[in-house]
């Protein structure tokens, strides 16, 4: 938005209008994203949604006004939307075959190490990114800080450049894996995901939560200063934490909490934390000034460790709550969990916070107290789900001399 102001006439209110305008015409994309993967497989199509993105903003070096800046948005958000609607299928479909590599030929054995594997492979994928999220706002922030119009157009370059160069990578070096067909016509696509009531449920429950994930960085500035009269440096650095703890610490906490529970009270147990963050940061209201920057430091720990809870054992359950041949339809539609969210949160914060302070953090702290009660009811319903020791034990013996060669399991 800064970019826009400098190279047109136009004002941060048109200008946020027309974002949110291009926005929410590529809404209905993932409809359309969901039925490509499953026809072609997701690799082919994060790699169009990558470089889509790098197109939009190499675009953004030739808005002037009105028309180009929303001809630019429009391809930019198109390529987020296609990005975000299939790459969760490929991280699955990718943890499905290193699952059937290390377990040889053992069908079932596959099954055991898969179905743990996509756990640990969104957390690896969620710590990437917020790694190169912090790094790129660090880099941001420091180059910035020159503002020049060469600067900005630097990293507008930059930013287009290193999308197209992420599509090649994911076009080249990723290896194309088994993709399962869609099935008969009439027991696939939207039609059969809207006659999954369980399913539909589990993206209903999971906007409550992602309204919960995208709380911290929408409230946690204004509520700081303006609610708590807080020092200003305050927000930079605990948001900081918060990307530094994401970006270590989130595969430790899946191994941990996935030895222990499945996803679905995975989740619940994500929604308990958050209702704790939300009490927590509702009491700041009460501590001397010298105490809040501690205290508060121990909130964002608290939302932290939810994060890491629920990003991989929802997607993880996601994918395998989707029926075979229909993960790229139903992950995509999962995906309209954090388009509501989005939607959501910023009216929510905004309409309560002007009436009182603390309205907020009562509002989504009993929605995230709702989202856990309600994810334990549905949990039954939901794909059966063993513990890890079950699985093992439930995998049948196979007589020597009947076993096929096996390579040794990857570390």
């Amino acid at each position: 938005m800064l970019y826009f102001l400098r190279v047109t006439d136009l004002d941060l209110v048109a200008i946020g209008v027309l974002t949110s305008v291009s926005t929410a015409l590529t809404l209905p994309l993932p409809l359309v994203v969901g039925k490509l993967v499953d026809r072609f497989g997701p690799r082919l199509v994060v790699a169009a949604g990558q470089a889509l993105q790098g197109t939009g903003f190499l675009l953004y070096l030739l808005v002037s006004g009105t028309g180009s800046l929303v001809a630019a948005m429009l391809v930019t958000t198109a390529g987020l939307r296609v990005y975000w609607s299939s790459v969760f299928t490929l991280i699955a479909d990718l943890a499905d075959a290193e699952s059937a590599d290390a377990a040889g030929t053992d069908a079932v054995g596959a099954a055991v190490v898969g179905a743990d594997g996509k756990d640990h492979w969104f957390a690896r994928a969620g710590m990437i990114r917020e790694a190169g999220a912090g790094g790129g706002a660090l880099l941001a922030g420091a180059v910035l800080a020159v503002d020049s119009a060469r600067v900005y157009d630097g990293l507008i370059l930059a930013s287009g450049l290193a999308f197209l160069a992420a599509a090649l990578v994911v076009a080249l070096a990723v290896p194309a894996v088994p993709h399962a067909a869609p099935p008969a016509e009439g027991r696939s696509g939207y039609g059969a995901l809207l006659r999954d009531r369980p399913y539909l449920a589990l993206i209903a429950i999971s906007t409550i939560f992602a309204t919960c994930s995208t709380f911290l960085s929408l409230s946690l500035p204004v509520y700081v200063i303006q609610g708590l009269s807080g020092p200003d440096w305050a927000p930079g650095p605990l948001l900081a934490l918060n990307t530094l703890l994401l970006a270590t610490c989130t595969a430790a906490v899946t191994r941990f909490v996935r030895r222990r529970c499945t996803r679905a009270r995975a989740m619940a147990w994500a929604g308990g934390l958050w209702a704790l963050w939300c009490a927590a940061s509702a009491s700041a209201v009460l501590l001397p000034s010298r105490a809040l920057v501690p205290f508060l430091v121990a909130v964002v720990v608290c939302y932290t460790l939810a994060e890491m809870v629920y990003g991989p054992a929802s997607n993880a359950l996601a994918a395998d709550a989707a029926p075979t041949g229909s993960r790229g339809t139903y992950l995509a539609a999962f995906q309209y969990s954090f388009a509501g969210a989005n939607v959501l949160a910023p009216t929510l914060f905004g309409v309560l916070f002007s009436r009182d302070r603390l309205l907020p953090w009562l509002a989504v702290g009993l929605l995230a107290a709702l989202g856990a009660a309600l994810m334990l009811l549905l949990a039954p319903r939901l794909p059966r789900e063993h513990g890890p020791r079950q699985r093992v034990a439930a995998a049948p013996a196979v007589p020597p001399q009947n076993r096929s060669p096996r390579r040794s399991p990857r570390p």
